[in-house]
């Protein structure tokens, strides 16, 4: 449904996105990552049609976005990075207004209004001037914006910016809920939300793709991938387990939390470290009130594969 071929975009002198080709399909939700300054923004405004590119194409469920722009932008709902509002329309008005540009009427535009109102939970705060709102309210108005008409696409830029955890929950409930006949793209700088929501990672550096993988296989990159995490009751044996478990044939090292008494066991490459770690517990009765195997540290990966870009762009 979303096909970027060769994007690219250019300021001055600075190209912010390099050639970039990928394609989304439907029921797929897209975490597009990247480090500040990356091009994540910028390219989900190319997608969206708010930004011509400098060169390339991007095609919309089969329409060009700058050779049939009308088209295109009638199947995306699109929230923009900071979801610039009109501030002195009440929410009740501007989804109004939002309406009206979208061509809905009738019983078609009562009920997507009511849905997005209900599904949003704006009904407290429908005649409230948006700019009296707080931030979390104000993600939730531009959030309801998009979702108005129904498209077949979802482009949100950082959807939970601003938001408390609890809010944070309900719009990935809500990503989850509309991925099953949506295609949506998640451009984030939170790693959690590739956990969360995602069934695909994009992360790009210095406005170059460098890895297209599931969340899985992302994790599967780190260091931490099948490591075993422990946390003992008493000191004492914190100590003696660090070289009994240093020792094992299937760890490659031991990271220790002195302050947390907890220990995590780096497992070598494509060894298991768990029963071996778990038979040394059982064999000297040690108190492990917490044990678990970890599937990789996504924050671990996004830094070895963007750092480089990063220290290449420093003056």
């Amino acid at each position: 449904m979303i096909t970027t071929k060769h994007l690219s975009k250019r300021y001055g002198t600075k190209l912010a996105v390099d050639d970039l080709s990928f394609s989304v399909s439907a029921g797929e939700v897209l975490g597009f990552l990247g480090a500040n300054g990356a091009g994540k923004s910028t390219t989900m405004r190319m997608i969206a049609g708010f930004l011509s590119p400098s060169a390339g194409e991007v095609s919309v469920c089969g329409h060009d976005i700058e050779r049939e722009p009308v088209a295109a932008k009638s199947c995306i709902g699109y929230l923009p990075e900071g979801a610039p509002l009109y501030g002195e329309m009440t929410v009740g008005e501007f989804l109004d207004f939002v309406a009206d540009i979208r061509g809905l009427s009738g019983e078609t535009r009562r009920r997507r209004r009511a849905e997005v109102i209900e599904r949003l939970e704006l009904e407290p705060v429908i005649g409230q001037v948006i700019e009296t709102l707080s931030k979390g309210f104000r993600r939730r108005v531009g959030l309801a914006q998009a979702l108005i008409h129904d498209p077949q696409v979802l482009i949100l830029d950082e959807p939970t910016d601003g938001l408390d955890p609890n809010q944070k929950h309900e719009v990935r409930r809500l990503i989850n809920e509309l991925s099953k006949d949506k295609l949506v793209i998640v451009s984030t700088h939170i790693l959690e939300e590739v956990h969360e929501v995602c069934t695909r990672a994009i992360i790009i550096a210095d406005g170059r793709i460098v890895v297209d993988e599931s969340p899985a296989a992302l994790e599967a990159r780190s260091r931490y991938h099948n490591a075993v995490s422990l946390r003992f009751e008493k000191p004492e044996q914190l100590e003696t387990a660090r070289s009994a478990i240093a020792a094992l044939p299937e760890v490659d090292g031991v990271e220790l939390d002195s302050r947390e008494l907890r220990m995590t066991a780096v497992a070598k490459p494509g060894a298991r470290a768990l029963p071996a770690i778990s038979a040394i517990i059982a064999g000297n009765g040690w108190d492990v009130p917490e044990l678990h195997l970890e599937t990789g540290r996504l924050d671990e990966v996004f830094r070895s594969l963007t750092r480089p870009a990063i220290a290449a762009a420093a003056p």
